[in-house]
């Protein structure tokens, strides 16, 4: 993969994971913080370079899911959706593992380009836990690298792996939740539709359910993406709540 422009990567997690600490650990004073477009949220960017390739990396919102319950939410969410970063890092705390891959597995339904790494596993060995990361890859179908941000343990490992991805050396397979019978029908039944309207713009199966949940923030989200898009003066073919009415 030829990149002239720099590598994007997006850094998701719950609060509290130390997602911020990743992010100067691999950025540095290389970065800078504002406010995301229309939000009163912070948008932090940054920059470093491995290997002769730049990377650009966002920090978006810390969030405990990427439905549409809080601004921070639909930034995360819009973030991944419509800017299809070239990689997603999806940080997770090695002491609470269960409860925050409810986020990994809705990023793993986004885009298969996708990075687990379990932080805080200094403090996961004083109390007792121990994490098998390969069957946890194996389960996933995507890299998993244990590391401690702040003592910067596993992040050559990290890096070596971003460098793999890119470069197409590693492929995924991410584990996708499988719902009720009931459910699964309609996605099955929806997605061709989907790929109808918006080709591959977007990811088919997540927005069948994102439609199915009637989630209309995204709806909305979507909607003013092709007005701004218009008015830059790009073509698009398809406005969303025209030819939603198609589904």
């Amino acid at each position: 993969m030829n990149h002239q422009q720099p590598v994007k990567i997006a850094l998701a997690g719950n609060p509290n994971v130390g997602k911020s600490t990743l992010f100067n650990t691999l950025t540095g004073l290389k970065q800078h913080t504002g406010n995301w477009p229309g939000k009163t949220v912070i948008h932090a960017e940054g920059q470093f370079s491995y290997k002769g390739v730049d990377y650009t990396i966002i920090d978006l919102p810390g969030t405990y899911s990427l439905f549409s319950n809080s601004a921070d939410e639909e930034v995360a969410r819009d973030f991944i959706v419509f800017e299809r970063p070239d990689l997603t890092i999806v940080v997770l705390d090695a002491t609470s593992i269960e409860r925050n891959l409810n986020l990994a597995l809705q990023v793993m339904e986004m885009t298969d380009k996708v990075i687990v790494c379990i932080n805080l596993i200094d403090e996961a060995k004083k109390k007792g836990i121990y994490i098998n990361e390969k069957a946890l890859m194996k389960k996933l179908g995507v890299p998993v690298i244990k590391i401690s941000a702040r003592n910067k343990v596993g992040i050559n490992q990290l890096l070596d792996t971003i460098d793999r991805m890119i470069s197409g050396k590693i492929s995924t397979s991410p584990y996708q939740i499988q719902y009720s019978p009931e459910i699964e029908k309609k996605v099955e039944t929806l997605i061709p539709h989907v790929q109808r309207v918006f080709g591959k713009e977007l990811p088919a199966r997540w927005l069948a359910l994102r439609l199915l949940d009637g989630d209309e923030s995204f709806i909305t989200a979507y909607s003013k993406k092709i007005e701004k898009e218009r008015g830059d003066g790009l073509t698009h073919e398809h406005s969303y709540p025209a030819k939603t009415q198609q589904l």
